[in-house]
């Protein structure tokens, strides 16, 4: 797919965060844009992307954004165009309009059509996205002019269920290949909740957070889809990885999840998180992955009590005492705790002592 852009994850956000959000501010017509393809292995993000862009929409606009999410490859042609009936005096057919065509039309919401999967859909199914991508209709249903239309799958070369995209209907489209990022996945991670021990350990190997091989037979495989699995179990179970193993393996395959749980035993050796935020200054560490781990740690429970800025100086100047790239780590980290958080941050004093000098660490973040 050589003749169309690739970009990481976060940088398709951001590009059509900022071509919606132009558009809907000046009052044009939204079908001004074309719509969008998205493609990408399986698990690389897609999804959440769509959902990240949702909304920095809706806090850029003020409107309420609803998205709509239709796996094509469940659909018949028939699914799309609804159930045929007869008109009140039995004379015409006339179609019901499915659900997912059931969007708000107001003025202060933006729609959001999400059709995914569309390159693992038969064609006859692909066709009949031709009127929605190009006409916003289909059969007698016409879209809400507040509806923005997106689409995305996976690549024919990933070899997942994936049909070969009609040119016509490929010309009707604009294509972003997207593709996985260690550092615009941990900025979202952190934001999120993912839980410390997975965001610490691929900081520590950010080459697992995709590992897809299209020629291997394995079943389970790291991606930022599986690692979010991972974490929903130990957010929601338990945080053991020894007792998870088995679970945690069935996500990200054997080998990445012996590494993991192997990993996950530095947190028996790190000090006590809430006495660095307390004040106190327990002993540092020195080894590296014991560092990750601290770090993330940190980032954790920072996010958890976000806005006791007390307590974020005392993380602050203990963090500054750390080796200066796990310190500017730890800084950097901090800023992705939520929305614009790098504002309360300018207010502290040790974080911009910290900043002036050491910032060039951070490579121009701030």
């Amino acid at each position: 797919m050589s003749s169309i852009p690739q970009m990481p994850i976060g940088n398709m956000v951001e590009l059509l965060t900022d071509m919606y959000t132009s558009v809907i501010s000046a009052g044009l017509p939204i079908k001004t844009m074309p719509s969008v393809m998205l493609w990408g292995p399986p698990g690389v993000g897609k999804s959440q992307g769509v959902k990240q862009m949702a909304d920095r929409i809706s806090r850029n606009t003020g409107k309420k954004v609803n998205v709509t999410d239709v796996r094509l490859l469940l659909f018949s042609p028939i699914d799309l165009r609804g159930i045929p009936t007869a008109n009140a005096d039995k004379t015409l057919a006339i179609w019901l309009k499915p659900q997912i065509f059931q969007m708000d039309p107001d003025e202060n919401v933006i729609n959001v059509l999400f059709l995914d999967e569309l390159s693992a859909a038969p064609q006859s199914v692909q066709a009949s996205a031709y009127q929605i991508t190009l006409d916003r209709v289909v059969g007698e249903h016409k879209l809400p002019d507040n509806c923005i239309v997106l689409a995305a799958g996976n690549r024919t070369t990933d070899k997942s269920v994936a049909f070969k995209m009609p040119k016509a209907l490929a010309n009707r489209l604009m294509h972003i290949e997207v593709e996985g990022s260690f550092l615009s996945w941990k900025k979202w991670a952190i934001a999120t909740g993912i839980n410390e021990k997975v965001v610490g350990f691929l900081s520590f190997k950010p080459d697992y957070l995709m590992k897809f091989d299209a020629a291997s037979e394995d079943l389970a495989f790291p991606t930022p889809r599986s690692w979010e699995m991972v974490s929903n179990i130990l957010n929601s179970v338990s945080d053991d990885v020894d007792k998870n193993y088995p679970l945690i393996a069935g996500l990200v395959g054997t080998g990445v999840a012996v590494e993991f749980r192997t990993w996950a035993h530095v947190y028996s050796e790190l000090p006590d998180v809430e006495e660095i935020f307390d004040g106190k200054d327990p002993k540092m560490p020195r080894n590296t992955d014991a560092l990750y781990a601290l770090s993330s740690s940190m980032i954790a429970y920072a996010r958890e009590h976000k806005d006791e800025m007390k307590r974020i100086t005392n993380a602050i100047r203990y963090g500054d005492k750390m080796p200066p790239d796990f310190s500017a780590v730890f800084m950097k980290d901090l800023m992705y705790i939520e929305e614009d958080y790098r504002v309360k941050l300018m207010k502290v004093p040790e974080f911009m002592t910290w900043l002036n000098s050491k910032g060039s660490l951070m490579n121009g973040s701030v």
